[in-house]
């Protein structure tokens, strides 16, 4: 009752604007005088949440409160004057139950969110096939002919039964003409069964394909993503799309299309031969089995949302295990186990209440087949006894029909099963095209320009950039770096060093500026030619499954072992290397497992092979101990020789003989010049440096 009170006067309340704004209109009000002391926005809200709920509770009168909830700000501030009190005693009734009631209406709005465009997906998923649609429909004409062979069979049982039932009638049974319909019998089935062979062949070879290929354009899709996306995405989701949601999509192509083909056939040509039978027999039939395609529609359509649900919050959990078993270390140092399980199991859930729900209608259909199918037998018993009595059909019909009923209702368990599976495989291929719509990097194929034998002059001209649009973190940086120079880029942690490296590779795209090397703007260059330009050594190592050798010269092959050699001695790794089982052809794996300063040995020996002209390291040194620093440094200065290097670091020792150090802060340059220079000065990097050994001290 309270409810429709709290409508009741909501309503009343919106009637009066039209009253209300013929009294404006008369007195003619300006609208600054009246929004005098009124918080505007808050009574907007106030009457917005009230017309919405008042709204989905109350259908039939939508249309007069959809315009009370779009009046003007005025009508509404008028509202709140001459009716403060009724408002007042609405909300003051609803605010006990709003919580709960915007609680549920949010669950219901996030599971209207979880609905994909059903047909539009489809509608990708055929023309993705489209290569693969002749090979489908000779499969299908297999399955098709299978399916018309065994609707034969019960026609022949019956003439079968009518042959015996005559014989028991007259003294004598037919042998010839039983075996003679037996064997034919026999070649419809075995028929039937070869047509099946060659539809499953045929379909697991598409189906394979398929996902190969949608595998492969996943795998190119990632390289054509820009970092950016993979900046706001779950690492364990995109990995979730590339297998979970793929051979989802995969069983399904592989088992109910040709299934849900065969069930067609054999449900229409199962139909076609009970009125050819028996057309009263054959309406009772249909009679029983309508109620299974009612329910049918009605599960479907009510668990299409828990399966994309599904699909999603499998990508969830993936995510979160993914990171926790990277960050294994971590969690272990911080005791963060418990913290972490509540998380996973908040996520665990969520998706073991989803497949309940999927899995719960999708399970619903097959019992409710099989009793449609066996209330069919029943009433086709019951009918065909009755009609047998009174001479209208003979004991062959009800046989020929025991077996039609099976085979007209089985067609319904099968669109059931696959009706389920379908609307998972829905949801996975809707993950999938997500994916492969994300935007991609912009197309440089119309680049022409190669810049080839880098001197290694580079300069940045008023670079503005920011990783959100509304937030900009470089503000106007300029710089001009010299070829052969050695480069440093210091400053507080947030400050925007491994940002400029990131914009100088062209990892991301600035918003604004120019960054040139040897005069010609990085934007006019591809993003591969530019990335041929450098070496780099990142802080955070990455190796692959492979031989020393092959990381240490990845993706250039034709550098010679020596070469190798030459750069695992000058960082000090070649020892450690020799005293493995095989040396550089030695596998990265349990057996020859590196430690973290080892690891980055690795890399940054594999920037000393690589002959680019400029090398970047970001925080290169920073898991190794001080004495292998040096001996690094040493080397460094020896490979650099007529090499431009930009060199990240926190640790200052590290850079104090570069040739220029350019100090950062919230994203502007405040001050440059070698390490004497800045120390004479006594600005922001002198107390950075001395604050390193007050630090240590």
């Amino acid at each position: 009752m309270k409810r429709f009170d709290k409508q009741n006067k909501i309503i009343e309340n919106a009637q009066q604007e039209n009253i209300i704004q013929e009294k404006i209109e008369q007195e003619n009000i300006r609208e600054d005088t009246i929004l005098q002391n009124i918080n505007q926005e808050k009574v907007v809200e106030e009457i917005e949440e009230n017309v919405s709920e008042n709204y989905e509770e109350n259908v039939s009168e939508k249309d007069e409160i959809k315009d009370a909830g779009h009046k003007n700000d005025v009508e509404i501030v008028e509202i709140k004057e001459g009716n403060g009190e009724s408002f007042a005693e609405a909300n003051e009734e609803e605010i006990g139950g709003k919580k709960l009631k915007n609680k549920k209406q949010s669950k219901k709005q996030k599971m209207k969110k979880e609905r994909y465009p059903f047909s539009k997906t489809w509608g990708k998923l055929f023309k993705y096939c489209k290569k693969f649609i002749p090979a489908t429909i000779i499969a299908l004409i297999f399955a098709i002919g299978g399916a018309v062979f065994t609707i034969l069979g019960p026609d022949k049982i019956s003439d079968m039964a009518e042959a015996i039932g005559l014989g028991l009638m007259f003294g004598g049974i037919d042998m010839k003409q039983i075996a003679s319909i037996g064997f034919t019998l026999v070649g419809f089935y075995a028929a039937s069964l070869v047509f099946g062979y060659f539809q499953g062949f045929i379909m697991a070879i598409v189906t394979q394909k398929i996902t190969k290929k949608m595998r492969e354009d996943i795998s190119t899709k990632i390289n054509r993503l820009p970092l950016r996306y993979f900046d706001n995405t779950s690492h364990g989701d995109v990995l979730s799309r590339v297998t979970n949601d793929v051979d989802t999509l995969g069983q399904m192509l592989n088992q109910s299309v040709s299934g849900l083909v065969s069930a067609a056939t054999l449900f229409v040509g199962s139909i076609v031969m009970m009125f050819v039978t028996n057309w009263i027999l054959a309406l009772v039939a249909i009679g029983a089995s309508l109620f299974g395609f009612i329910f049918m529609g009605i599960v479907i359509g009510g668990a299409q949302k828990y399966f994309v649900a599904q699909q999603r919050e499998l990508g969830e959990i993936n995510g979160h295990i993914e990171e926790v078993y990277t960050g294994h270390n971590v969690v272990k140092a911080y005791n963060a186990e418990e913290a972490l399980y509540k998380e996973f199991d908040k996520i665990n859930k969520k998706l073991y209440s989803s497949s309940f729900n999927s899995q719960f209608f999708g399970g619903l259909m097959m019992p409710m087949m099989n009793f449609v199918g066996n209330f069919g037998y029943v009433a086709v018993c019951v009918v065909g006894a009755v009609l047998s009595l009174k001479g209208i059909s003979g004991i062959e019909d009800i046989v020929a029909f025991m077996i039609y009923v099976r085979l007209f209702t089985q067609p319904l368990s099968t669109f059931a099963q696959s009706m389920a599976s379908l609307q998972s495989a829905g949801a996975a291929s809707y993950r999938v095209f997500e994916f492969l719509g994300e935007k991609e990097l912009e197309d440089e194929s119309f680049k022409t320009e190669v810049l080839e034998g880098a001197k290694g002059n580079i300069e940045f001209k008023n670079i503005n950039f920011g990783y959100i649009p509304e937030k900009t973190i470089i503000n106007d940086f300029s710089a001009k770096v010299k070829a052969g120079q050695k480069v440093a880029i210091v400053g507080p942690t947030g400050a925007g060093k491994t940002t400029m490296v990131n914009l100088l590779m062209r990892f991301y795209e600035i918003n604004n500026g120019e960054i040139l090397i040897d005069g010609v703007p990085t934007s006019s260059l591809t993003r591969e030619n530019v990335h041929e330009l450098f070496c780099m050594v990142l802080q955070d190592t990455w190796l692959f499954e492979g031989t020393i050798y092959d990381n240490i010269v990845y993706n250039n092959k034709n550098i010679p072992l020596e070469r190798v050699i030459e750069a695992s001695k000058a960082v000090g790794l070649h020892h450690f290397i020799q005293t493995l089982p095989q040396g550089y052809d030695t596998p990265l794996n349990e057996e020859a497992s590196l430690s973290a300063g080892q690891k980055q040995l690795v890399t940054i020996a594999r920037a000393m092979v690589d002959d680019a002209p400029m090398l970047i390291l970001d925080e290169a040194t920073s898991n190794v101990d001080t004495r292998t620093e040096i001996l690094i440094q040493n080397a460094m200065d020896k490979l650099m020789t007529g090499r431009t290097s930009i060199i990240i670091a926190h640790r200052l020792s590290t850079i104090k003989n570069a040739d220029l150090i350019l100090v950062m802060k919230d994203g502007d340059i405040i001050e440059s010049g070698n390490h004497e220079q800045l120390i004479e000065k006594g600005g922001f990097y002198a107390d950075l440096y001395n604050s390193q050994f007050e630090q240590t001290a």
